[in-house]
């Protein structure tokens, strides 16, 4: 597995992002994101995971939010490559690049339908926080963060 850097709006982090995006609706409806979705400008730092032959198996990025604080945003795998350890590798690498940005911590959001990704953050050391930002008052969301 190769993980690397990527544009946001690559082909391929647009198919990523659009399939995560199928998932998350059939979950909790259309349209249920809170707050700002992120962007090309608002992310800093984007990966790809690919296979061997260059398939794409997974992404996520980071935002940095206040007090420099990273956000993971678009984490995701796709269904037939998960428990074959992408979730894990990226992470390490979307950790080690917050670290690169001088991060103190990492926080992020999930949805309670999320039972496998919320399971995932508190295997990872993940700690339950209040939900932040616009996540506030949101009975979906679940957030998280991890001291760097």
């Amino acid at each position: 597995m190769d993980i690397e850097v990527e544009h946001f709006d690559s082909p391929d982090a647009q198919r990523l992002r659009a399939a995560q995006r199928v998932e998350i609706d059939r979950a909790y409806g259309q349209d249920t994101e809170p707050g700002e979705k992120p962007t090309a400008e608002s992310i800093a730092v984007f990966f790809v995971a690919r296979d061997a032959s260059g398939t794409p198996l997974g992404c996520g990025g980071l935002r940095i939010v206040q007090d420099g604080i990273t956000e993971i945003k678009r984490m995701y795998v796709r269904p037939e490559s998960r428990g074959a350890g992408v979730s894990t590798a990226l992470l390490r690498r979307l950790e080690e690049a917050a670290l690169d940005l001088g991060s103190p911590a990492l926080v992020l959001e999930t949805g309670t339908e999320q039972k496998r990704s919320i399971g995932f953050y508190e295997r990872e050391g993940f700690t339950r926080i209040a939900n932040f930002g616009p996540y506030a008052g949101v009975p979906t969301s679940v957030c998280y963060s991890k001291v760097l």
